[in-house]
């Protein structure tokens, strides 16, 4: 899997030379890195799972940071696999259940009432009445509306909710994917740091980017064309580097004779990480057999031990 080429880096303009830039060329720019996701997404690996759910990962970061919170990326992990299934992962755990529900569920549910509101309640908002009035509203645009227009419109409508900050990116890549016809949805603007309020008071939702040149429709759409692109690439980046990886961990499972090994591995391209202390009854794997196989591919250089710790040791790709 190839990184994006070097002319497609410079063609995205990074927030300094934004406000110099004609929309129709940053259109352009943004257009070329969509179609390059477009065609990393359609070759359906077997790791882009992980992929995903690490794009997940940090862009739940960026949401917490900007939440004023202090737990980074590795917190983030350990306060939802270090939680048994069903228990509370505290509110920076919901924030990374929200963003991985993006990646993880299927993109024709993503856009529902049930799902939206649950989305809400981890990112924190109290019960909203209107969520199906912007469920609605969000169908009429993703049926109606240009890419551009689609996406502002969503941005637009979830702001005058007062659901900007948080819910505005999460919605833009529901509908993009849906756009699109991609089976799962790709984090993209959540973990682009430029997202904010306007200026002067305003609710209007704007990047912080657009904000230095012109506070109009063109000013935004702008904004968001860079950032996605922006965004996009980061995906794609980390999609050759989790290609990389996974070739490796491809090449040595045929090595594992321990019973079960494969559907670790499977489990190692479809998520962002697994404990090493927690085995599996259905797989018939005990914690200590489970312990060893890690160690194993870490002697084989097939994945990293990701926590830094000694004991309750996370790996991953």
């Amino acid at each position: 899997m190839a990184s994006a080429p070097s002319w497609m880096r410079r063609a995205v303009p990074d927030a300094q030379s934004l406000a110099g830039q004609d929309i129709e060329d940053v259109a352009i720019a943004a257009g070329a890195v969509i179609g390059a996701l477009d065609a990393v997404v359609r070759q359906q690996e077997r790791w882009a799972g992980a992929w995903r759910q690490r794009l997940a990962l940090s862009t739940a970061a960026i949401t917490a940071k900007q939440a004023g919170r202090v737990e980074d990326g590795a917190a983030l992990r350990d306060a939802v696999l270090l939680t048994r299934p069903g228990d509370n992962v505290g509110p920076a755990g919901l924030l990374l259940v929200a963003w991985r529900r993006l990646a993880t569920r299927p993109v024709e549910d993503l856009l529902t009432e049930d799902n939206l509101a649950a989305v809400l309640a981890e990112f924190g908002h109290r019960d909203d009445e209107s969520v199906g009035d912007l469920v609605d509203e969000l169908l009429q645009l993703g049926a109606s509306a240009g890419t551009v227009g689609m996406l502002t419109g969503a941005i637009a409508a979830a702001e005058r909710r007062g659901l900007g900050r948080t819910l505005a990116p999460w919605i833009a890549d529901a509908l993009l994917a849906q756009r699109l016809g991609w089976a799962h949805a790709v984090p993209l603007l959540g973990a682009e740091p430029g997202w904010g309020i306007g200026r002067g008071g305003s609710h209007r939702l704007t990047l912080v980017a657009a904000t230095k040149g012109v506070e109009s429709g063109q000013g935004l759409a702008k904004g968001l064309l860079a950032a996605q692109a922006r965004a996009a690439l980061r995906a794609i980046d980390l999609s050759a580097d989790l290609g990389r990886r996974a070739e490796k961990l491809l090449a040595v499972a045929p090595k594992l004779r321990a019973k079960g090994a494969d559907a670790i591995v499977d489990r190692l391209l479809s998520e962002d990480a697994i404990m090493a202390s927690r085995g599996d009854r259905n797989i018939g794997m005990s914690d200590r057999g489970l312990r060893r196989l890690f160690d194993r591919l870490v002697e084989f250089g097939a994945v990293r031990e990701l926590s830094g710790r000694s004991t309750f040791r996370i790996f991953g790709l």
